[in-house]
């Protein structure tokens, strides 16, 4: 007899723009796919700043740790000064280290098939620390302007392992480290040198090679089957990240998971498209994808697994799909369709 798995509580961050309405669409395919979940609502974003002048009030941040696991809708960051990335500082509160990208052909007829990639990005670290000034001369307070980036023994190996234990659990064949160590020598260096160490440790279980930055994005678009887990810092991730999405869509089929020690906050990369929202056109297949990565996580996967399925059934015909995907179907008949399948 199965084991009965116990209700875990989620925070659920809707977020603005689309987020309320891509996160009631998710929320809906979890209920009826039978994930045993409660929910827990909180403030984040443009909603909590009116609420509570607050991007990311003290409530959510104890409700993310005492949970240990978030559902988060795009969230806007304020204009003017004073307001720092919501997503940034999430990650940064919660030491999210691993950004865990995959990109998986879902929609038929797109330039590439049946694409099954993961990218896993260093989250903490690189340029994205935000150690920057300027540079006054000959009277000019900004002159020149100048960047720091951090790579850390640390924040590498742990990265670094990440993606070949994610390679080993789920039955994948190879990581490729990319970098720019050639022109980069100490940061990307360090990194490169701490990956060749880390992938010793897993020689005759997960095939391992480097490749240099530049020429591993022309070769995601030449062929991409010649990948299988990327691992990277923090700003190639991102750039390539979305490369990768476009291969299979858009960031309309981009779910992310954001992995610490003992914290995960999962979401849609897209961002909250306020020009859209409240139109009932908006497309939830990220979310719902990362609601199904947040199923994987805790183990349930049996309700992860109908998800995707479902998901794909919807998304094969075209009367079913959402504009962006060159379908004509609104936000609530998408998500009937995907209710339907999962019957």
């Amino acid at each position: 007899m199965a084991k009965a798995i116990t209700a875990k509580t989620v925070t659920v961050i809707p977020g603005d723009g689309i987020g309320p309405e891509v996160m009631r669409a998710t929320l809906i395919v979890l209920k009826e796919a039978g994930a045993e979940l409660d929910f827990e609502y909180q403030l984040g974003g443009i909603a909590a700043v009116e609420a509570v002048k607050d991007p990311l009030p003290k409530e959510t941040i104890e409700s993310i740790q005492r949970n240990g696991i978030a559902l988060k809708g795009p969230l806007t960051t304020p204009s003017g000064s004073g307001f720092r990335s919501v997503n940034v500082a999430i990650r940064k509160e919660f030491d999210l280290y691993a950004n865990v990208r995959p990109a998986i052909t879902m929609v038929p007829g797109q330039r590439y098939a049946d694409i099954d990639l993961v990218l896993v990005r260093e989250n903490t670290e690189g340029l994205y620390v935000g150690v920057e000034h300027y540079i006054g001369l000959q009277g000019d307070p900004r002159a020149a302007a100048e960047s720091v980036m951090i790579i850390t023994r640390y924040g590498s190996e742990r990265i670094v392992r990440y993606a070949f234990d994610y390679a080993v659990q789920n039955g994948r064949r190879k990581v490729t480290l990319a970098h720019k160590a050639n022109i980069l020598k100490y940061t990307q260096g360090l990194f490169l040198d701490v990956g060749r160490q880390i992938a010793k440790e897993y020689e005759g279980r997960v095939e391992f090679e480097d490749r240099i930055i530049d020429a591993t994005a022309m070769q995601l678009v030449r062929n991409p089957y010649a990948f299988d887990v990327l691992v990277m810092e923090n700003m190639f991730g991102d750039i390539l990240s979305d490369l990768m999405a476009g291969l299979v869509g858009g960031l309309g089929m981009a779910p992310a998971g954001n992995i610490g020690r003992d914290v995960a906050v999962f979401e849609a990369v897209h961002g909250s498209a306020p020009d859209i929202a409240g139109l009932g056109a908006a497309n939830p297949t990220a979310l719902i994808l990362g609601a199904a990565m947040m199923l994987d996580h805790l183990g349930q996967l049996e309700s992860a697994g109908r998800i995707r399925t479902a998901l794909r059934r919807t998304l094969e015909l075209p009367e079913t799909r959402t504009r962006d995907l060159g379908g004509t179907a609104g936000t609530d008949a998408f998500t009937s369709a995907v209710l339907r399948n999962l019957s």
